[in-house]
């Protein structure tokens, strides 16, 4: 790997991470946020459902957007906007102050997610190795702190603006410096695949598998975010306290599991990978629904996060092998269904819990879980397809890797 790659992928990394920070600051002050705006208990679903639907639509423009301009540009202004959204979101009193900022928030992250994951996957390319798994690491690491910020916050009573201040001050002009050194690795690699003759447009037809693996995982994800301290409290038993200990414990987990991932698929193929990530996770909802107590509980959780946290990485990085000449449109397509996962899954969950129990409504994501067992196949390129699961760099790939850009 250059120079150049090294400096390309620890700026994204870092990116990663500031996006990890600001969208655990948003999502566990959402209490905060309904208290200080007066939001019912009505109307909280409306906003909570608006930010992942115009995500969508931000996502959909940066496939349009990045026809123009590089995936690194995108990035680089969209990040800082999350960061001021997010502190627009601490500042007002009014409805309408929270609908623009959570309007702003939405557009821009789903910008700022697709871009990411096309200069992950370019990175990737042009390496010539798995590194995608430690991106979305760097995203739980980040997510991971700012969880804790928000804990610091909520536990020193501090308003919303006060808590957001300090971490915008100090991430947003460190995320523009980082950004100078942001690598488009597919400028090249593109150009090359066309002169393969792969660089038609991207099937939605082949890329509907990795869509479904997406939602699934997401709707999995979404269920312990929403439902695991709600479930731990209600059903078996805990402590209030004990109940916020689920969730800190996956993302720790999917940090573990990202962390040493790329290691996973290097030796034994993004295939294997993600089948034993889906049964793993799968595992770990079980565990879940059978639990006889809180700490059962909690162990599934742990197993579910170390299973769950490989597939999504995985998912994107295998968009971008199976269109090497149209990975930026297959990413920003794919992207989408992130939030289709989301939108899905804390409703499913909830209306399964009502109408028939919670144990039963855990049963769900893990069915959900173990059909990604059926298109594990999708996650090897065509021509990589040996069937024993392994990957092989294309000849271009390795010449990339070994030449830099």
């Amino acid at each position: 790997m250059t120079d150049e790659l090294r400096r390309g992928r620890a700026s994204l990394a870092f990116s990663f991470l500031v996006q990890g920070v600001t969208f655990a600051l948003l999502v566990t002050r959402i209490p905060a946020i309904q208290d200080q705006y007066g939001i019912s208990d009505g109307l909280l679903p409306v906003f909570l459902a608006a930010v992942p639907i115009l995500a969508g639509v931000g996502s959909v423009g940066t496939e349009w957007l990045v026809k123009r301009v590089p995936p690194s540009r995108v990035l680089r202004w969209a990040q800082p906007v999350v960061l001021l959204a997010l502190l627009g979101v601490g500042a007002g009193d009014t409805l309408w102050q929270v609908a623009v900022a959570l309007g702003a928030f939405g557009l821009s992250v789903g910008a700022l997610d697709a871009s990411m994951n096309m200069l992950g996957v370019s990175l990737q390319r042009a390496s010539g190795r798995s590194i995608m798994l430690g991106f979305h690491a760097a995203y739980s690491l980040g997510g991971i702190m700012g969880a804790s910020a928000a804990w610091a916050g909520a536990h020193w009573d501090l308003s919303l603006f006060v808590s957001y201040l300090p971490v915008v001050v100090v991430l947003l002009p460190a995320a523009l410096v980082g950004s100078r050194w942001y690598v488009d690795a597919d400028a090249g690699a593109d150009a090359a695949a066309a002169g393969e003759g792969k660089g038609g447009p991207v099937v939605f037809k082949l890329l509907l598998p990795l869509c479904l693996v997406m939602t699934f995982a997401y709707i999995g994800d979404s269920t312990v975010s929403n439902w695991s301290a709600k479930y731990l409290q209600d059903v078996l038993g805990s402590s209030e306290e004990v109940s916020t200990v689920p969730y800190n414990v996956y993302m720790v987990m999917t940090l573990l599991g990202r962390g040493l991932g790329d290691l996973g698929v290097r030796r034994f193929g993004a295939v294997a990978v993600v089948r034993v990530g889906s049964v793993v996770g799968a595992l770990g909802f079980a565990i879940v629904a059978v639990a006889p107590g809180a700490w059962t509980g909690i162990l599934g959780f742990t197993v579910l996060g170390l299973g769950l946290c490989v597939i999504v990485p995985q998912t994107f990085a295998a968009a971008g092998r199976l269109f090497p000449g149209a990975s930026d449109a297959a990413v920003a397509r794919l992207n989408v269904f992130n939030y289709v996962g989301f939108l899905i899954g804390s409703p499913l969950v909830g209306a399964l819990g009502d109408a028939w129990n919670y144990r039963g409504a855990m049963l769900v994501p893990m069915v959900l879980v173990l059909v990604t067992l059926l298109y594990a196949r999708s996650f090897a390129p065509e021509t990589d397809r040996y069937g024993d699961g392994h990957e092989r760099p294309r000849t271009a790939d390795v010449g990339r890797g070994s030449n830099g850009l």
